[in-house]
């Protein structure tokens, strides 16, 4: 039986905002507002764009994000997994005295939030949604919450690639077009990948204390070295298949503007390698993270370029 932290720690010295902001978890939102802008310049083929359903999606995937890593925050506080010595961006309650119930009603007013937000989006596209959207919001729940928490299981990346890559990058493209195409599928696929790395380099640097509190993750099943690989493949994956959609013509050429964002993933495999201590991994999850929100980026300067020229 694990026993719950002492919650009664100091007060805090920093200012609140920044401890609100840290516990937004900052460097997991790119994998919430670079689908979403993605999807939409996607779109720009197809149709007009509605920028209130742009902006709404955008705040709306941005408010889920966001509740899911407090629902993660609180969730390893009451598991156990937080202690004042844990490395990483989380720790609002251990370490700087929020209060656990604070955190979860923090989540719940967000999600709150997001419904509202998906009854707009749902008024002005279809309905069916509704359902779509809430299954996401189940998935960001059960992330970490629940008596089977996926965070704790080898799906991890796979489900949270799937939802805040390719799911987020479909909505948007469905919500301004009403349809989903196979071209929105194919280039969705590198952001799913790189999402999933997001969850894949957090789970390789807390390898170590994920195996003592239980967690069968990937990277505990196959191993630090292995899953350092694995997180190359997907990098390089992710590379490559934008070239293949070039050549194939099913997108511009102009997508090759993706090559100016290699040296992210190159510094981040690079600051990885032969790492063991959790702390000196803290850069190497920033260039994976970096990775994404920069790829997302150039691809949807690509979509835009190759539309207007």
């Amino acid at each position: 039986m694990q026993t719950q932290p002492n919650i009664n720690t100091p007060h805090s010295t920093k200012k609140k905002w920044k401890i609100w902001w840290q516990l937004t978890r900052p460097h997991t939102l790119t994998a919430a507002f670079v689908p979403v802008l993605l999807g939409t310049a996607l779109a720009i083929y197809e149709t007009s764009i509605n920028v209130g359903l742009f902006i709404a999606m955008m705040v709306a995937s941005l408010f889920l994000q966001i509740a899911t890593n407090m629902f993660n925050e609180y969730y390893d506080f009451k598991r156990g997994n937080d202690t004042a010595e844990s490395v990483g961006i989380g720790g609002a309650i251990v370490r700087e005295g929020i209060k656990p119930h604070v955190v979860l009603n923090s989540a719940l007013g967000l999600y709150g939030a997001s419904i509202l937000i998906g009854i707009y989006i749902c008024m002005n596209s279809s309905w069916w949604l509704a359902a779509v959207g809430l299954l996401g919001m189940a998935i960001g729940y059960l992330y970490t919450g629940g008596p089977f928490p996926i965070a704790y299981t080898p799906f991890g990346e796979i489900i949270s690639g799937f939802v805040m890559g390719m799911l987020l990058i479909l909505i948007s493209f469905f919500i301004q077009t009403g349809t989903v195409t196979t071209t929105s599928v194919l280039v969705a696929i590198p952001s799913l990948l790189l999402v999933g790395g997001i969850m894949l380099s957090n789970n390789i640097r807390d390898l170590d204390g994920d195996k003592e509190f239980g967690r069968k993750t990937l990277a505990i099943l196959i191993g630090r070295p292995k899953a350092v690989k694995l997180l190359a493949g997907m990098f390089i994956v992710s590379y490559i298949w934008v070239f293949i959609l070039i050549v194939m013509q099913i997108v511009s050429p102009w997508l090759a503007l993706v090559v100016l964002s290699a040296s992210k993933p190159i510094n981040a495999i690079k600051g990885f390698k032969g790492k063991t201590i959790a702390y000196e991994m803290v850069p190497a999850m920033k260039n994976t993270a970096q990775t994404n929100t920069v790829f997302g980026l150039l691809l949807s300067i690509g979509l835009l370029m190759g539309y207007i020229l």
